[in-house]
């Protein structure tokens, strides 16, 4: 039964992605584990800081992943998921602030701080809802999907491609990031969402409600991996890669490229709006600098790193980049712009598979040494044995 599942066929036929998909699982038992059992004293000692670290690491893996779902497999090179990343976070801020109530500095019930400070009486239609759970998990998805829906439809329609389809999905990002910034479009202006204090009535500084979101990051992008996953080997992935290879040619025969590049262009960026809703509980703020469009080009960073068109590439470089930000910006921030722009230049220049592409071609050239060695093993034991035989008959 467990044989024939479509689950079973998905994990055994990607050997490293059952090793991805291994380290994930155990780090979202052993970390909670570590964290809880083992004395503060102990090396083996996981601090909650590090699992909120860990955390938003997790959803930024997240975030890679939806991008490699449409420019490793379709082509698409989008510039703007940072934008769907942000929405799904600002959809996740505004129910958070509604659940501060009273408790914030001037003590409104209904509005929030920084709505008081503006002299606004009421809360403007648009948040309306937000203070129900539901409500704002479905916005997470439904608002990033909307967004991607309406530009998608215009912009594949009219068969913008290329590098002019990145500079407009760019310059989509930089618009909502300006609009974002004005304290009277109601979404807290320059400051943005923070000063949260709880999610469904848990503390969201304990450690409890730390670990909890750490470990739904990481089941989140386990189920993500296996969705695109599934997706990817699929009829309708194989389409998506022969539209990424050959789009005229796949229009020729007969299939409408414009829905199937919609269609995984809008689930990309349901994706991105999750990764979001998870990111900002866990490092306790979103502002407008979040749609930056240097933001964007980092996850392409990250994918091109890893690896395009694998999926657990994009976990990697994610991963990768990101502990790497984080160690350099506290050793040498004064230099870390300049190495993230170096990492792009070497994995396009001298990595165009990215890291794991360098370990496919060094694990290939190893296995085609030991057959060769494995070859020239039988002709030198026959050679052997003949000069016996010559020496037997003299």
């Amino acid at each position: 039964m467990l044989k024939n599942s479509i689950l079973y066929t998905l994990i055994m036929n990607d050997k490293v992605g059952r090793y991805i998909l291994a380290a994930l699982l155990a780090l979202a038992i052993l970390v909670p584990i570590l964290n809880i059992v083992m004395p503060e004293d102990s090396f083996l000692h996981v601090p909650t800081y590090t699992v909120s670290l860990l955390g938003k690491y997790l959803c930024y893996a997240l975030l890679a992943l939806a991008l490699d779902l449409v420019w490793g497999y379709c082509g698409i090179l989008s510039l703007g998921h940072g934008a769907f990343f942000a929405l799904g976070g600002y959809a996740m801020g505004m129910y958070l602030m509604r659940q501060i109530g009273d408790r914030g500095v001037y003590g409104n019930a209904e509005l929030p701080d920084f709505m008081v400070f503006l002299n606004w009486d009421s809360l403007p239609w648009y948040w309306l809802g937000f203070d129900s759970f539901t409500f704002a998990m479905i916005m997470v998805i439904v608002v990033p999907g909307l967004l991607a829906f309406v530009f998608g439809w215009l912009a594949f329609r009219s068969r913008v491609t290329g590098v002019y389809l990145s500079i407009i999905t760019q310059a989509l990002t930089f618009a909502l990031m300006q609009a974002f910034f004005l304290n009277d479009f109601g979404f807290g202006g320059n400051n943005g969402l923070t000063d949260f204090k709880e999610i469904l009535g848990f503390d969201i500084q304990s450690d409890g409600t730390r670990l909890t979101l750490f470990v739904l990051s990481a089941v989140s992008v386990i189920l993500a991996y296996l969705a695109c996953r599934f997706i990817t080997t699929s009829k309708f992935g194989r389409v998506l890669v022969s539209i990424r290879d050959a789009e005229s040619r796949t229009r020729f025969l007969g299939y409408r490229v414009e829905h199937y590049k919609l269609l995984v262009f809008i689930f990309s960026a349901m994706l991105a709006g999750i990764a979001g809703a998870l990111f900002v509980p866990q490092v306790g703020i979103i502002n407008p600098g979040e749609f930056s469009p240097i933001n964007s080009i980092e996850i392409v960073i990250w994918v091109a790193l890893g690896g395009r068109g694998t999926l657990y590439g994009a976990v990697i470089g994610a991963l990768v980049v990101n502990y790497a930000k984080t160690y350099f910006t506290g050793a040498f921030p004064e230099i870390w712009l300049f190495m993230l722009g170096g990492l792009f230049v070497i994995s396009t220049t001298y990595l165009p598979r990215g890291i794991v592409g360098v370990a496919e071609s060094l694990m290939g050239k190893r296995k085609a040494r030991s057959t060769h060695g494995s070859d020239d093993s039988p002709d030198q034991s026959d050679a052997d044995n003949d000069k016996n035989i010559g020496e037997v008959k003299s």
